[in-house]
């Protein structure tokens, strides 16, 4: 299975699901590091048009290209159904942001092979990386 750094290397676009086009909401911040870091960020929320000034969708199967990771921005008993369709539109890695667990849906995932990260911010692995020199700062 794949390590945070590995994901964070390998991976380069990151379908944001929760994704606000308010600001002062974490997901906004999260997804604009990770815009500014290099990743192509793609916005998965019903309630929005856009954020970041991306086109945004509905849901993961919306999404017209091949995403990485998808970073999930929701309650944790709500991320079962957001993996199950990670899973089905083939992404390499589900990641539940920090505060976020669900074992069942974690292991859901491992089961069909994608990796799994669980309860960690990936804005701030991604400054903890660069700071250490394991990866570049963009």
């Amino acid at each position: 299975m794949k390590t945070i750094k590995e994901i964070l290397k390998d991976c380069h676009t990151v379908a944001v699901v929760g994704l606000s086009s308010n600001p002062e909401k974490a997901s906004h911040r999260v997804a604009a590091y990770l815009k500014s870091s290099g990743y192509k960020v793609i916005p998965v929320n019903p309630k929005e048009k856009e954020a970041l000034g991306e086109k945004a969708y509905s849901d993961l199967s919306s999404i017209p290209e091949k995403v990485d990771v998808v970073d999930i921005f929701r309650r944790s008993e709500d991320v079962l159904p957001t993996v199950e369709e990670a899973i089905k539109i083939g992404a390499g890695a589900v990641w539940m942001q920090l505060g976020v667990v669900n074992q069942g849906a974690a292991d859901k995932a491992e089961e069909a092979g994608l990796a799994v990260v669980m309860d960690a911010c990936m804005m701030r692995e991604h400054m903890d990386l660069c700071d250490q020199g394991e990866l570049p700062r963009t």
